[in-house]
């Protein structure tokens, strides 16, 4: 963490059981959709007693249900994350264009935004199954080994490139994972450079991406757009041949229908 972020953290300002409260609900994934309130308490490192109000609370607040033994995520959730991107009015404009692209290549698309150290998908169109976990809106991957993680993170400055670096924890995925944060550094330079990313078998084996920047109104990275594709002899011929050109065009479609005052340009 930032040492500026540090110090607000013991700062007068900070709210903690509001913190709290939401690394509880960050705690509920695809394989952690029913956990106890030991199961919350072991993710989040938090104490069962306080895991246990804050649960309740959320549950009164209509964010968390109890089922069986444990708690389940609410739809009611869907509202913090929806009003960012009702702002950008993604269904009208973005979305579409995401679904006329799928249909072009046959393969699914993705746009996502770079929070903190993962991506978090806020547009898909799934086609193919090409990856074995299912990703939906909201769904978050490290971005130091994805696509699109690496076409956000060429939106940043140097300062906070290295700052992003110092604190990336990477780890082996696959035989290919590329973890050494010299190299990653300079495939985020090339990827400023020819403006797209392209990762083969690195997330997962048999996955390949390919992805692009999506700039705000004033021309700057706010977002990825990304087309997977499955492995094969000629994957990178495909992806840089066939997907790239078309996958540029439908970045600056997005581009032309954003809002003037909507997507904040890619940050720490």
């Amino acid at each position: 963490m930032p040492k500026k972020a540090v110090g607000f953290v013991h700062g007068p300002d900070y709210v903690q059981s509001l913190a709290r409260g939401l690394q509880v609900l960050r705690g509920f994934d695809a394989e952690h959709s029913n956990p106890t309130l030991a199961d919350i308490a072991a993710r989040t490192r938090l104490s069962r007693a306080a895991v246990r109000r804050l649960v309740l609370t959320l549950q009164h607040l209509g964010y968390l249900r109890a089922e069986g033994r444990g708690y389940a995520i609410t739809p009611r959730v869907l509202e913090l994350g929806f009003g960012y991107l009702g702002s950008l009015n993604f269904t009208d404009t973005v979305q579409p264009m995401l679904e006329s692209l799928a249909l072009k290549v046959n393969r699914s698309c993705s746009m996502a935004v770079l929070d903190a150290q993962s991506i978090v998908y806020i547009a898909r169109v799934p086609v193919r199954r090409v990856m074995s976990a299912a990703l939906g809106i909201g769904a978050r991957l490290p971005a130091f080994v994805a696509s699109m993680g690496r076409v956000l993170l060429s939106g940043l400055s140097d300062a906070d490139l290295r700052t992003w670096l110092s604190q990336c924890e990477t780890r082996k995925l696959t035989a290919h994972t590329v973890t050494d944060p010299r190299k990653l550094r300079r495939l985020v330079e090339d990827v400023r450079e020819s403006q797209y990313a392209y990762v083969e078998q690195e997330l997962e084996l048999g996955l390949c991406s390919i992805a692009v920047p999506v700039h705000n109104k004033i021309g700057r990275i706010a977002a990825a757009l990304n087309v997977s594709l499955p492995y094969h002899e000629h994957v990178a011929r495909e992806a840089t041949e066939t997907m790239l050109p078309k996958l540029r065009d439908t970045a600056k479609a997005i581009e032309r229908c954003l809002p003037t005052q909507g997507m904040a340009s890619v940050s720490l």
